[in-house]
């Protein structure tokens, strides 16, 4: 006889993720993947066109389970006053195929996210770095403040986005100051982070103090983009090559270069030159949704009654 399977809402998400493990975990997640621990096809993408959106499938078999994360994204979701993002994780036992858990992936996404650049900025980003620039006002600027918060100490913090209002309450929230233009706030500005709906760049390199550090966040898909070329002068870090080779915008358009691997990078195997501008390329892999998940569900891997 199978074990229960497990179902989590947002609400039980919230209660039981936490920054203080998530961050830890995303780092060892990255550093397998880049090692070759992780079975990971980069996600199918299945475009919604008639209501402007796309589901994306993102499976992956990783510390005993095969699962998937299905995710949608609908830009025009935020004038509805709905999430951009929303998902369901599903973890089946590796060993027998069981399924064991359901999860509700929203909450998950947003804070695996963060919980990611997080990582990224400790790894890259000068340990002196006090002045943090975010790009966007949505809940990705509340939830890359408060997991940057847990890697450096951040004196200003400065938030824009096109939606003055809507800036400055997101602002207000967060204890940071409302920009009154993306140059603005990024001039001088030690950590960047960009996390809009845009498709087009809302970041330019020439408003960037020497060796600034970017975390590109918002742009998923070959045709969209953050970021300049100037701005992508930069050594540039991903998640996984072969996702960033076939999904990121901010890379292909403006024909740059991957040198490493965030995995790469935790694992001593690549250091970026001091001094030059360093961009990291965040596009979201499953493996950081089912390490996530597993923080989340942790009884959901007791042993199989078929195993014993």
């Amino acid at each position: 006889m199978t074990n229960p399977l497990v179902v989590t809402s947002e609400p039980e998400v919230k209660q039981r993720l936490s920054y203080a493990e998530l961050i830890p975990a995303m780092r060892e997640a990255l550093i397998d993947l880049s090692a070759g621990r992780v079975q990971q096809p980069v996600r199918t993408v299945i475009p919604v066109s008639k209501h402007n959106g796309w589901m994306g499938v993102m499976p992956a078999v990783y510390r005993g389970v095969c699962g998937a994360k299905l995710v949608t994204f609908y830009p025009g979701n935020g004038a509805r006053g709905i999430p951009t993002h929303m998902a369901m994780i599903l973890l089946f036992r590796a060993e027998t195929g069981e399924p064991i858990a359901v999860l509700d992936g929203r909450l998950i996404t947003e804070m695996r996210t963060a919980a990611v650049s997080a990582v990224a900025t400790e790894a890259l980003s000068r340990q002196d770095s006090c002045v943090l620039a975010v790009l966007g006002s949505g809940v990705q600027c509340r939830s890359h403040i408060e997991a940057l918060r847990m890697v450096r100490s951040l004196d200003e913090i400065r938030v824009w986005s096109p939606d003055a209002a809507r800036c400055r309450a997101c602002a207000e929230e967060v204890g940071a100051v409302a920009a009154l233009s993306a140059d603005a706030a990024v001039r001088d500005a030690d950590i960047v982070v960009t996390v809009t709906s845009a498709a087009e760049p809302v970041l330019q390199g020439k408003w960037l103090k020497p060796g600034a550090y970017v975390n590109a966040v918002g742009a998923v898909g070959p045709r969209r983009r953050e970021l300049d070329a100037e701005a992508m002068d930069a050594t540039v870090i991903v998640e996984s090559r072969d996702a960033a080779l076939i999904e990121s915008g901010d890379i292909l358009i403006a024909g740059a270069s991957i040198d490493a691997e965030l995995g790469e990078v935790l694992a001593g195997k690549f250091t970026p030159t001091p001094g030059r501008r360093v961009v990291f390329k965040s596009l979201g892999v499953a493996v950081e949704d089912l390490a996530a998940a597993l923080l989340v569900t942790p009884g959901a891997m007791r042993p199989s009654a078929i195993s014993n």
